[in-house]
């Protein structure tokens, strides 16, 4: 029995991460280990799970069934024997934690290196993405993500700061070039810096005075993809290539230093800050337990 659970976590593991390299790095085993196991698996089961080529590995229809079944299944297992987890000490296991870019510079580096130090037997996994995401398919425990990305069935606690705003900055130099904008509107006129989601979709830029709110769409000589171009924007920025448009915490630095100067500062629109979410399945995995109940005392004493 036990090692037809270990060859079933070695399938899920593989097919979530879409390749037994991927999966053996995440997981921490050996490639062949895992190739192994799903040969046993399937010579077991008598049909095939994964159509495997030199550069991706696919579920087949069967695969794609048991994987449908599977995922809550020892979801079930690992929450049954996590409970066990509670009576120790300390907790130990894996937090996987999917998170937007946004969180990861803003939110994450005031939190994990003491989260970290107070809990010395936890691994966190962080994934890095954006978009909305099934975090229980992605196999991920919790995520962070914005009010208008929450989950209805998920509970969700504030983390980070409450009160962000989006901020818009170009260099001194652009600015002396180009001239300064005085209405959201003028960006039309400008060499704009976009993002791009994964999905292809560019946020449009908006703004707010009041009562009064502004959408407009930019054009200009650089799109970067939302996550891992954004310190490229920003640095182009800084170069006097054009005008930028993200969080005031990520241009801070910049501002306060005084190579990224503030444009259309009355304009700039408030929003929410972020949630973790998570299931609401009445056990949580101890890990998780730890991370939430850390988040909680971390505002209580700010």
């Amino acid at each position: 029995m036990a090692e037809q659970l270990r060859d079933l976590a070695a399938f899920l593991a593989v097919a979530r991460a879409g390749g037994f390299r991927e999966a053996a790095r995440a997981g921490r085993v050996s490639a062949s280990s895992l190739s192994e196991a799903l040969r046993r698996l399937e010579a077991r089961l008598g049909v095939r799970l994964l159509h495997r080529t030199t550069r991706s590995v696919v579920p087949t229809e069967a695969g794609a069934r048991l994987l449908e079944r599977l995922g809550p299944a020892l979801g079930e297992v690992e929450a049954a024997l996590d409970v066990v987890n509670g009576f120790r000490d300390r907790p130990v296991g894996t937090l996987r934690l999917n998170v937007p870019a946004s969180a990861a510079r803003l939110v994450l580096p005031s939190l994990v290196p003491p989260f970290l130090a107070a809990y010395p037997d936890i691994l966190l996994d962080v994934v890095v993405e954006e978009g909305f995401v099934d975090i229980l398919a992605a196999g991920c425990d919790a995520g962070i993500r914005y009010e208008e990305r929450l989950a209805q069935d998920m509970i969700a606690i504030p983390i980070g700061p409450r009160h962000q705003r989006m901020a818009t900055a170009a260099s001194p130099a652009y600015l002396k070039a180009r001239g300064r904008p005085v209405h959201p509107r003028d960006l039309l006129n400008h060499a704009c810096l976009r993002g791009r989601f994964a999905s292809g979709s560019m946020p449009a830029w908006e703004f707010q005075r009041r009562t009064e709110v502004v959408t407009v769409e930019p054009s200009g000589p650089l799109i970067v993809r939302v996550s891992g171009g954004v310190d490229l924007a920003v640095d182009a920025a800084v170069a006097g290539c054009g005008v930028i448009h993200l969080f005031e915490d990520w241009l801070r630095p910049r501002l306060d230093s005084g190579a990224l100067e503030p444009v259309l500062e009355t304009w700039w629109r408030p929003f929410a800050g972020p949630y973790l979410y998570y299931s609401g399945r009445r056990h949580l995995p101890a890990p998780l337990r730890a991370f939430v109940d850390f988040v909680q005392t971390q505002r209580a004493e700010a």
